[in-house]
C-alpha cells in the first residue's frame, strides 16, 4: 500500500456499490481488517485481502469485554497513537479502491466521547493528507429517560446475574449506550457515504448491513458477519489477520488472508460458540439467527464453504443497554508474599489489618485484597494455593484519589509489619515489585445497565449525521 492516504477522488462508494452489485452475478466479497481496531492490523495480510478487490471493507473496534471503565469514563482503551495507525491503513485501502469502509463500536465503548475521539482522527488524518469524503456516523447514546421509562414498563430484562438497577442508578449512569443493528446501520448507508463509523453497535451489523441492502438473504448475512467480525479467529491456529467472505445466495465462503491460517469446518462452527451462551441462536436487535440447520464444508484445507442458516424475525425489536456508573477514585497497592506460614493465615491478617486501617483512617473507604495464587482469578480448594508464594494486588475505592491513596499507603504499612501466629522474622512481610508500591489507578466504574431492552422505540434512537469532510455538516 502506498504510505499517504489518495488527495482526491470521486466519492460517493456506497451508491456505486448498491448501483453496481447485482446479487447472483458474482459473490459479494466482503474483508473483515480488525476485530478490534487499534491494537494493530497485519499490514501484509490487509493488502492480500485488498489484491482479491473485496467490494467492501469492515471493522469492529470496540467490545465490552476491557470493563466498564472505559464506558463510564468516556475513554478509549485502545492507544491512540494504533488508533490512528490502524485508521490510516483502513482508509487508504477503501479509499483507494473507491470501496464503502464501515466500523463499528467507534473507540471501544461507542459513546458520544468515543465517536467524537475516533472521528477526530480521521480529520486529522484527512487534514494530514489532503483527503475528501463523505462521512456518516450513528450515535448510540440512549437518553435515561427512555431507559427509566422501560423499566417501570417491565421491559428491561437483565443478561446474567445483574441487579436490577433503581431510577437514581440509572441516572446516575455517566453514559448510557444501545447496541444498534443492521435496520440502524442500513439508514446510515442511503446516506451515502464513503465511510461510516457507528457507536455502539451489533458486531455482525458492521458486515451485514450491505449485504442487506443490496438484498442478500439476511440469515446469510448475519452469518458471516458472526464469524468475520473477528477476523482470523476462526481459524487454526487463530489470529488477526484479515479474513475474506465471499456470500452468495446460497451460503458463504471463508478465506484467512494469512496463508497458514485455516478456515476449517471445525474451527468455524466452533465458532458460533464465541461470546454465545447457545451455539444454535444469536439474539439480535430484529429478530433471532438460527443456526441448527447450518452446515459448514471444507473446499480446500485453507477454505469453508457456509450455508444453512436461517433467520426468524421479532415483531418488536429488542435492543442491549449498556451502562457505567462511577464507584469512586482508585489507588492499588501491589506486593508479594514470600512466607508460607503467612500464606497460611493471609485470609485472617488481610482482615485484622484492615479493621485495624479502619480505626486509623476514618471515612467511607473500601478494600478489596486479591491474593494471586490463593484463587484470586477462580475459587481454588486449598490443597491447589501457593505454598510458597503469592502476590497481593489490594484495591482501595474512595471518593477522592487523596483518600485511596492513604488508605493503600496505611494498609502497606501495617500489614509490613503485621504479627501473626508462626512469625519468625519482624523485618518485614511483604516484597515489592514498584516503588512506590501503592499507585494511582483511574477512576473505578460499575455496571448499572447490561440489559435487553423490548419493545425498543427504534424511531427516536440512533440518530445518523452526515459530513463531507473539507465540507459542511448535515443532520
Amino acid at each position: 500500500m502506498n504510505a499517504a492516504l489518495p488527495t482526491a477522488r470521486a466519492t460517493r462508494a456506497t451508491q456505486r456499490l448498491l448501483q453496481g452489485h447485482r446479487p447472483g452475478a458474482e459473490p459479494l466479497r466482503v474483508l473483515s481488517a480488525s476485530g478490534q481496531l487499534g491494537y494493530g492490523i497485519p499490514a501484509d495480510s490487509l493488502a492480500r485481502g485488498m489484491a482479491r478487490q473485496p467490494h467492501c471493507i469492515g471493522a469492529d473496534m470496540g467490545s465490552i469485554d476491557p470493563g466498564p471503565h472505559y464506558l463510564g469514563s468516556g475513554t478509549l482503551a485502545a492507544p491512540l497513537g494504533m488508533v490512528k495507525r490502524d485508521l490510516a491503513l483502513v482508509l487508504e485501502a477503501a479509499l483507494s479502491a473507491g470501496i464503502p469502509l464501515v466500523i463499528g463500536s467507534a473507540g471501544t465503548a461507542g459513546a458520544a466521547p468515543h465517536l467524537a475521539a475516533t472521528v477526530a482522527v480521521v480529520r486529522e488524518l484527512a487534514a494530514e493528507r489532503g483527503l475528501r469524503l463523505r462521512l456518516a456516523t450513528v450515535h448510540s447514546d440512549v437518553p435515561a429517560d427512555t431507559v427509566v421509562q422501560a423499566l417501570n414498563e417491565g421491559r428491561l430484562a437483565p443478561i446474567g446475574p445483574m441487579a436490577e438497577p433503581s431510577e437514581a442508578d440509572i441516572r446516575a449512569c455517566r453514559h448510557i449506550v444501545a447496541q444498534c443493528g443492521t435496520d440502524a446501520l442500513a439508514r446510515a448507508l442511503q446516506t451515502d457515504p464513503d465511510v461510516l463509523i457507528a457507536g455502539r453497535a451489533c458486531d455482525t451489523a458492521i458486515f451485514a448491513a450491505l449485504p442487506q441492502l443490496l438484498g442478500y438473504p439476511l440469515a446469510l448475512a448475519l452469518h458471516m458477519a458472526k464469524i468475520i467480525e473477528c477476523t482470523s479467529l476462526c481459524c487454526v491456529p487463530g489470529g488477526r489477520d484479515a479474513m475474506l467472505a465471499e456470500l452468495d445466495m446460497g451460503g458463504f465462503t471463508l478465506e484467512s488472508m494469512h496463508p497458514q491460517r485455516h478456515a476449517t469446518p471445525a474451527s468455524v462452527a466452533a465458532h458460533a460458540l464465541y461470546e454465545q451462551a447457545d451455539p444454535h441462536f444469536v439474539e439480535e436487535p430484529e429478530g433471532t439467527l438460527d443456526l441448527r440447520e447450518a452446515r459448514y464444508t471444507a473446499l480446500d484445507e485453507h477454505r469453508t464453504r457456509v450455508s444453512g442458516a436461517r433467520f426468524v424475525p421479532r415483531a418488536l425489536p429488542s435492543l442491549k443497554i449498556e451502562g457505567a456508573a462511577r464507584v469512586g477514585a482508585r489507588a492499588v497497592l501491589v506486593a508479594g508474599v514470600a512466607d508460607p506460614t503467612l500464606l497460611q493465615h493471609i485470609g485472617p491478617v488481610l482482615a485484622a489489618v484492615e479493621a485495624k486501617v479502619r480505626e486509623l483512617v476514618p471515612g467511607p473507604w473500601q478494600l478489596f485484597p486479591h491474593v494471586y495464587g490463593h484463587g484470586a482469578v477462580r475459587p481454588l480448594p486449598p490443597e491447589h494455593r501457593s505454598q510458597h508464594e503469592a502476590g497481593l494486588v489490594v484495591e482501595c475505592i474512595a471518593p477522592d484519589s487523596e483518600l485511596a491513596r492513604t488508605v493503600a499507603a496505611v494498609f502497606k504499612q501495617n500489614l509490613l509489619h503485621h504479627g501473626y501466629p508462626g512469625r519468625v522474622s519482624t523485618a518485614g512481610n511483604l516484597a515489592f515489585a514498584f516503588t512506590p508500591s501503592e499507585m494511582d489507578a483511574h477512576d473505578s466504574h460499575r455496571f448499572v445497565l447490561y440489559h435487553v431492552m423490548a419493545q425498543a422505540p427504534l424511531d427516536n434512537l440512533f440518530p445518523v449525521t452526515v459530513e463531507d469532510i473539507n465540507g459542511s455538516t448535515t443532520h
